[in-house]
């Protein structure tokens, strides 16, 4: 399959039109129209359905778009480190992965410092999960990433950061847990708890309440904290969350409470072993090891 009829595709099933598509594209419309047809050749099955001008996707071409973007974008992204490798440090790219917490300021403030001494560098900043981060490492779509403790990190270079994020639970002003300055491993027995997905997440949490995961009252799971925050506004149950995820950005009628005993994890910063750097991605990994090795 070439680059070239995979971006071709990704064109026509962003804009869902092929007019447009040809446009954007700088071809015309039957040109374009024969890309696809022999696309869908080589692949054997159809990619969109059509009615009148409108194109909506199939099921095999949802399939494909999401394989196109992810090519496309590491393609892009291998081109771009060879200019990097050309230009060196007078110019580049930098893609950052990062976790919400406290230590998002800490990547911030390096990456203010960092571009302020190489203007010409730009950067990319993924959020997620450190799971969702770690697949796009694998995949060479991103060159560093902030990770949150505890996460296995057996694959990769790390230096760990020095702000440590404290674990507690975001609740309801209405609830009784609001009323406590600390959560203690007593309070949750039939408390209805909202926590990650990451099982080293769930069994840290089980760990320190000294029980089975069986054992705690979990509803739901999430991965970032915007999306959970209106549940625990409307005392759907408790979010398991780090203080740094939701500082500065958690509503009125919400507080965060500290677990008792203190849960403390560290994020890290990692890049893959065997992957060759660039100059742009070593010289950010040298503004960390210096500020904080």
């Amino acid at each position: 399959m070439e680059l070239r009829l995979l971006h071709y595709f990704y064109t026509i099933a962003e804009t869902e039109n092929i007019t447009q598509a040809a446009a954007q594209l700088h071809i015309t419309q039957p040109t374009l129209s024969r890309q696809l047809k022999s696309l869908e050749r080589e692949l054997g099955t159809t990619l969109f359905t059509r009615d009148h001008n409108q194109l909506a996707l199939t099921e095999a071409g949802l399939f494909l778009k999401s394989r196109a973007a992810e090519i496309l974008s590491l393609t892009q992204q291998t081109t771009q480190e060879f200019n990097d490798r050309r230009q060196q440090l007078f110019s580049g790219h930098i893609a950052i992965g990062c976790v919400e917490a406290d230590n998002s300021d800490t990547l911030a403030m390096m990456l203010e410092d960092f571009v302020s001494d190489y203007p010409q560098v730009t950067f990319e900043i993924f959020s997620g999960t450190s799971d969702i981060i770690k697949e796009r490492l694998e995949k060479g779509l991103l060159d560093v990433a902030i990770l949150l403790e505890p996460v296995n990190t057996e694959k990769y270079h790390t230096l760990t950061l020095p702000r440590t994020e404290r674990w507690g639970l975001l609740v309801s002003n209405e609830s009784f847990a609001a009323r406590k300055a600390d959560i203690e491993p007593a309070d949750l027995p039939g408390m209805p708890l909202m926590i990650s997905g990451r099982p080293e997440v769930q069994q840290l949490l089980a760990d320190w309440a000294g029980v089975t995961l069986d054992q705690l009252n979990v509803i739901g799971n999430f991965n970032l904290s915007f999306n959970v925050i209106p549940l625990v506004e409307h005392q759907v149950g408790a979010a398991v969350s780090i203080e740094g995820a939701v500082s500065g950005r958690q509503p009125s009628d919400v507080t965060f409470v500290p677990l008792k005993p203190a849960i403390q994890t560290s994020c890290v910063l990692v890049w893959r072993r065997e992957r060759m750097l660039t100059p742009v991605v070593g010289e950010f990994i040298r503004y960390f090891r210096e500020a904080f090795a």
